[in-house]
């Protein structure tokens, strides 16, 4: 991991660790019209907050909790809604790959792939998505320790692929509850690689309403605050025009019209922040932290 630190270049726009970015949209594809307006609303947002976007969605949610829970549109259909989301409103699309083969397909249309935490250590798939050479976005499963994503990396890494985000989303702390560890974030701040903290997957509490997942709104903008002080250099946000009737994830996701107001926030903190340098990371770690 001792790699000079570069941005990653996506359709011109620099993703790396000099300038605050942002991965934002629904959570699924519920609609060609919603994609269209989430993503153009939020490209608006970043181009006047002068902030590096990429629009997520998902055309199949392969970990919903119950059999009948809304998965999306699937594949097909999916990609080509992403592929209508990148050309009419010109912003990068990244979106989850789940198994082998859907890598090469989806790499045709996305610009980012990203390894679900639930499958961050299937070794196949995540080296067949590097072997793609497009840019992925590795999410730290939830039961995984922020040390041992570096072996995760290193399975990208063996495809020859350098363009690599991580993406911390919160740890497993009981039944149905995630906690976010900052010292997760300042950990893996300290990888050659772009972090990224979700913040929204990050207050999720899984399989809490039974049949589906429940969430945790009001906690949002709190950790993702703290992340970006901690290190975080982008953050991941799930963002829908009326979260309390998405078919995915809507306890947890951002309002729309919320989201330039969060974004402002987020973005005059991580340049504040940034002005002052962590003075004491270089202590010695404990000794079961292979950092």
């Amino acid at each position: 991991m001792n790699e000079t630190a570069s941005p990653i270049w996506i359709r011109g726009l620099p993703f790396g660790k000099e300038r605050f970015f942002v991965m934002a949209g629904p959570c699924v594809l519920e609609s060609e019209g919603l994609a269209l307006r989430v993503a153009s609303t939020l490209a608006r947002i970043c181009r006047d907050l002068d902030i590096p976007y990429i629009f997520k969605s998902s055309y199949d949610k392969a970990n919903r909790t119950a059999i009948d829970s809304y998965r999306g549109p699937g594949m097909a259909e999916g990609l080509k809604i992403l592929e209508r989301v990148r050309t009419e409103v010109g912003v990068p699309i990244i979106t989850d790959v789940h198994s082998v083969e859907e890598t090469a397909p989806v790499a045709r249309v996305a610009d980012v792939l990203q390894i679900p935490a639930f499958l961050a250590r299937q070794t196949d798939l995540v080296v067949a998505a590097a072997k793609t050479g497009k840019p992925i976005n590795l999410k730290k499963a939830q039961f995984l320790a922020p040390w041992d994503m570096f072996q995760v990396v290193r399975k990208a890494q063996s495809a020859g692929n350098r363009k690599i985000f991580i993406t911390e989303r919160g740890t497993c702390f009981g039944y149905n509850t995630l906690v976010v560890d900052m010292r997760s974030v300042s950990l893996l701040s300290r990888s050659p690689y772009p972090l990224v903290f979700d913040a929204t997957h990050s207050v999720q509490i899984p399989g809490g309403q039974g049949t589906a997942s429940g969430g945790e709104r009001r906690y949002v903008e709190s950790l993702a605050r703290a992340a970006v002080a901690a290190g975080a250099d982008g953050v991941f946000m799930e963002v829908h025009e009326d979260p309390d009737r998405a078919l995915c994830d809507g306890p947890n996701s951002v309002p729309l019209h919320e989201a330039f107001a969060v974004l402002s926030a987020l973005k005059d903190l991580y340049e504040t922040t940034r002005k002052h340098p962590f003075r004491l990371q270089d202590a010695p770690p404990s000794p079961v932290v292979k950092a």
